[in-house]
């Protein structure tokens, strides 16, 4: 694993704007960036990446099997009890999923480790799916990138292909694709997804979630009043759940994507969770409810809300003492703790491996990097090759 430094393309932040990449630049700093690039061998993508991205994804929905039959732990989950049967029928009929990506410290030598699972509304998918494809091909065909480079990146065809399966499960039914007003990079993704479903032969429509409604039938509704039987909706179930609409879920006859059920895997108990039932795996960290008498044998640990979104809330704590930190709202429900280990450090950057799967199969990777520890939603993206 290496970090190149490689001459950008040029006129590629028009060609950005052509492919509406709106959120290539934020707040005056690079999103997007290509000045470098990480470097793999095979044989880390194969061994190292993918191959515990598949047996830790089965271990997550194993944990899924638990949780949901165990009062206790979805207490222990945070998750409120009006919800435990719609979850837990959720998950007995098999609702279908699309994608998620779990995050790993990996450095290139020993075995990545598991950060967290975003496995309901993670962002980036644009940008891996198809931005970092096009500057591979691009970089080959100008001499930059050896002919043989290749990049670990199904993403756009297994997407493409996962819409084709679940379009059978809803024939007829439009797919109505939501996300929150005011947020470029949740727009991009969601446009993404669109396109993707789109060239699947699914009929779409876009909602903000602000504008989503409730009909005298208890129905939600677009702002034409169409009923919405089927929902792509890149807003969190946690949030979803504590909403004034959220006794209206049980009822609304929509088909949720992301289902329901994974409101298990999109919290931090998790972790501590798949250390209880998988101590000692080589991919995962020591992890506690930070209540846990255990938790106490941690003197070097990142403490971490049971609920968070793109790093807020995270400390680094060494021997008692926070050595880095985020500011954000969460928190409320509790923490659970995780043993530290140091991200890679490229020069000045840290850098951090999201890995992606599609229908519960590994489908490509992104690479982000930041000067602080906790990676959070500016954390810069930076293309991959293989060779």
């Amino acid at each position: 694993m290496l970090r190149r430094r490689i001459t950008e393309r040029a006129g590629w932040r028009a060609l950005a704007a052509d492919y509406g990449f709106n959120f290539h630049t934020m707040y005056g700093e690079p999103y997007w960036d290509e000045s470098t690039c990480y470097q793999f061998s095979l044989d880390q993508i194969e061994d190292d990446l993918e191959a515990p991205t598949a047996e830790i994804h089965q271990m997550c929905l194993e944990v899924v099997g638990r949780v949901v039959r165990d009062e206790q732990l979805l207490r222990r989950c945070q998750i409120p009890e009006p919800f435990w049967d719609l979850i837990a029928r959720s998950w007995y009929e098999r609702e279908p999923s699309l994608y998620s990506r779990l995050d790993f410290v990996y450095d290139g030598q020993g075995p990545a480790k598991l950060l967290e699972n975003n496995a309901d509304t993670p962002t980036s998918l644009y940008e891996t799916g198809f931005w970092q494809w096009l500057w591979l091909e691009q970089q080959v065909e100008a001499g930059q990138l050896p002919r043989c480079s290749d990049q670990f990146n199904s993403l756009q065809e297994r997407l493409i292909a996962r819409f084709r399966q679940l379009k059978q499960s809803m024939p007829g039914h439009y797919l109505h694709m939501a996300c929150c007003q005011d947020t470029v990079e949740d727009r991009g993704t969601v446009q993404y997804l669109q396109d993707c479903a789109e060239q699947a032969g699914i009929r779409t429509r876009f909602v903000y979630i602000e504008d989503i409604g409730l009909n005298d039938r208890q129905r939600f509704v677009d702002m034409d009043g169409r009923p919405i039987s089927w929902l792509f909706k890149l807003y969190p179930w946690e949030f979803m759940q504590r909403e004034g609409y959220g006794q209206n879920l049980a009822g609304c006859g929509v088909r949720f994507l992301e289902p329901i059920w994974k409101t298990v895997l999109s919290n931090k108990s998790l972790l501590a969770l798949l250390w209880q039932y998988f101590p000692d795996h080589p991919n995962l960290l020591p992890a506690y409810f930070e209540n846990d008498p255990a938790a106490a044998g941690l003197t070097h640990f990142v403490r971490k809300p049971i609920y968070s979104r793109e790093g807020a809330n995270i400390q680094i704590v060494h021997q008692g003492r926070v050595i880095e930190q985020a500011d954000g709202p969460y928190g409320d429900e509790g923490y659970i703790v995780q043993a530290f280990h140091q991200l890679p450090r490229f020069g000045d950057n840290y850098t951090l491996i999201g890995s992606w799967l599609v229908d519960d199969q590994p489908a490509g990777i992104s690479v982000r990097e930041d000067r602080s520890m906790i990676t959070q939603d500016l954390s810069r993206f930076v293309p991959h090759f293989i060779g």
